[in-house]
């Protein structure tokens, strides 16, 4: 029984990893390209990014990385719920 119970831990923690990584990425990356578009200048990943030499269009694909994660932590979570018989 404690290994069910360690697996639903360690489950859970994934499932909060995947909510953090993904509000990270989507904001820093969709944020940083508004930024960089509405008053031109660069901070957080679009910074480290341009640092890089990386074209402008990364900052997007960081966005949408994130909402990629987003988008997985709430189908995980809806099918979750949706097994334990919840509406």
């Amino acid at each position: 029984m404690p290994k069910r119970q360690l697996n639903t831990t360690n489950t859970s923690s994934r499932q909060g990893l995947l909510w953090l990584f993904g509000a990270i990425l989507a904001i820093q990356g969709f944020g940083s390209a508004i930024t960089e578009a509405g008053w031109n200048t660069s901070f957080g990943v679009a910074g480290l990014l341009r640092a890089a030499h990386v074209p402008e269009w990364g900052t997007l694909l960081v966005g949408c990385a994130g909402a990629a994660l987003l988008a997985t932590a709430a189908r995980r979570h809806f099918a979750k719920s949706r097994g334990r018989g919840r509406p």
